[in-house]
């Protein structure tokens, strides 16, 4: 007799790490996805330099830890994978949404500012996709929109964000010609990303991360 798929959802216990007290003087909130592998406890700890009285950063960490080599030893995280990866897709987009919640019912007036880092940019492009609420700041760094995602011109949620590429000169993941490609179709879709490349490879920059900071939407 063959086998047949079912699913069911069930609670789970999922692990963010967050710098900064969030508050009703909060004004920028950031929430900072990480890459495949990565680890948000580490990978928080780039952005100390942006704390400040009404500046909080959360990370989130993906629903997936495994083992990065062999059956032992350093543990990192992943948002999806190729299995089952539209309910993946639906886990996460729920988690974050949580996330983004939980943030604003203790800083009801702070700005929402979100910046994901390779896996973390294709995860927040479809988290945001989805969403009816504002962005101030969307950064994709060493990351692009992924390819399944649908940018209709004139009706995408991010149009009024402040959109932003960045990555390394020296960065073998991301390829220049698929990041033109994308530029084409984002300014197709109604979307104005700025560009900002730096001398390193597939790394957060800390001179980048304060110039983001400091911009302000006109």
């Amino acid at each position: 007799m063959p086998s047949y798929h079912r699913t069911i959802e069930v609670p789970r216990t999922a692990h963010l790490h967050q710098l900064g007290t969030l508050s009703p003087e909060t004004k920028h909130l950031w929430i900072v996805l990480h890459g495949y592998g990565q680890l948000a406890r580490y990978f928080i700890r780039h952005f100390e330099a942006l704390i400040d009285e009404q500046t909080v950063v959360i990370a989130p960490e993906g629903l997936s830890r495994f083992y990065l080599e062999g059956f032992s030893g350093r543990v990192g995280a992943t948002w999806m994978t190729k299995e089952e990866r539209l309910h993946e897709i639906a886990d996460y987009v729920s988690y974050l949404n949580l996330v983004r919640e939980m943030a604003l019912r203790e800083a009801p007036g702070a700005e929402l500012h979100v910046l994901g880092f390779s896996q973390g940019a294709a995860t927040v492009c479809r988290w945001l996709g989805q969403a009816q609420w504002p962005i101030s700041q969307l950064v994709l760094w060493a990351g692009v929109f992924p390819e399944d995602m649908e940018l209709a011109s004139g009706s995408h949620p991010l149009k009024e964000t402040d959109l932003t590429y960045v990555y390394g000169k020296q960065d073998h993941f991301v390829a220049e010609d698929k990041v033109q490609d994308q530029l084409k179709q984002v300014r197709e879709a109604g979307l104005h990303p700025d560009i900002i490349t730096f001398e390193g490879k597939h790394e957060l920059n800390q001179e980048v991360l304060l110039a983001l900071k400091n911009r302000r939407k006109e």
